[in-house]
């Protein structure tokens, strides 16, 4: 008897504390989080380089809004993208060693600058601090006819590497990385 009646006690305590303690989960990221690789395909597991980042979407606001010229962006939404090369590469000219780093951009009319930072988990480029970039590197402004209602990061294959292309609205930048 005194078994059947600690095991109801046991059973309605654990009924009880689950409800008292249910997870209550929030609505969908209006700006969700993405990854790009390089390569990108996911059979190849010897990645170069890989970009996590949120994706603001333009929703008829400007780009110049969202990400104004000659301010420090977060390159994105939500916390500052981490960009993790997996081998010293040459980020745009500079040479960069192995490891992780927080992405932001300058914008500009015909170019952008790239910072890769080494202070992570940063939300947005509110506490941005220019004495922990590693480098700073000018990448070009381009246009495209397509228009992109979500900040997008991508990879293109090119000899001895790859370029970094960010774009949204219609502009695009590319920054190469070569390995």
């Amino acid at each position: 008897m005194k078994k059947i009646v600690a095991v109801a006690f046991f059973a309605m305590t654990l009924i009880f504390s689950t409800e008292a303690e249910a997870q209550k989960f929030g609505g969908l990221d209006k700006s969700p989080a993405d990854i790009a690789t390089f390569p990108s395909s996911y059979k190849v597991s010897d990645k170069t380089v890989k970009v996590t980042y949120g994706r603001p979407q333009l929703k008829g606001r400007s780009m110049s809004e969202l990400a104004p010229a000659g301010k420090v962006w977060r390159t994105g939404a939500n916390e500052a993208p981490e960009i993790t090369f997996y081998k010293d590469v040459n980020f745009g000219g500079k040479s960069v060693k192995a490891g992780t780093y927080a992405l932001f951009t300058i914008p500009g009319s015909g170019e952008w600058t790239v910072v890769l930072n080494k202070n992570l988990n940063q939300w947005g480029a509110y506490s941005y601090d220019n004495s922990a970039d590693v480098t700073r590197v000018s990448s070009k402004v381009s246009s495209d006819s397509e228009s992109l209602e979500a900040f997008s990061i991508a990879f293109k294959e090119v000899e001895g590497g790859t370029h970094m292309v960010m774009g949204w609205g219609t502009t695009r930048v590319a920054t190469p990385i070569m390995f």
